[in-house]
């Protein structure tokens, strides 16, 4: 999260803090931030998406596409966890939380303070509608269609996004 060698990225953070709970974890990246994944998860678990087709054109992007990428790379998992890697300060418990919280609910998500965040789980019953998913919406229509469910969590974290640099800024200030 610094310029400082050896500092946490947001990517290498928020991949500790996803390691901690101990649950298996994929990576969907960016061929960029493909090293920096594998220093913390077994190649077999980084997926580098594509920049450009065999014919040099652009390929389409977007959140929808992660999520298609990294469920098909973990297809018999019990469930499925969306944590944007620009989200560093989400915490082990909360992860852990939403996780459980997949034994009873078929979409669940992170809330404090009665605001929605991240992690996002899906259970095993939305495979082909996660799969199905393209472009940057994500899995917004999914979360609409299913009756999602809160899980409280004391985590203000689950709030932090950062896109920008003066987001960047704020958090290392």
């Amino acid at each position: 999260m610094s310029a400082t060698p050896g500092a946490d990225t947001l990517l290498t953070r928020t991949l500790r803090h996803a390691i901690a709970t101990q649950l298996p974890v994929v990576v969907v990246t960016t061929p960029a931030l493909a090293p920096a994944a594998h220093t913390l998860v077994a190649a077999r678990d980084v997926v580098t998406l594509a920049e450009h087709d065999a014919e040099g054109r652009p390929v389409p992007i977007g959140m929808g596409h992660s999520i298609v990428a990294g469920v098909g790379a973990a297809g018999d998992a019990a469930g499925w966890l969306i944590l944007p890697a620009d989200m560093p300060l989400v915490t082990p418990a909360t992860i852990t939380a939403v996780a459980q919280g997949l034994s009873r609910y078929p979409v669940c998500y992170a809330q404090y303070r009665g605001l929605q965040g991240h992690p996002v789980g899906f259970g095993t019953e939305l495979y082909s509608e996660l799969m199905a998913l393209q472009g940057d919406e994500g899995a917004r229509r999914i979360v609409a269609r299913y009756p999602a469910q809160p899980i409280a969590v004391d985590d203000p974290g689950i709030h932090v996004d950062v896109d920008t640099v003066e987001d960047l800024a704020r958090l290392v200030g």
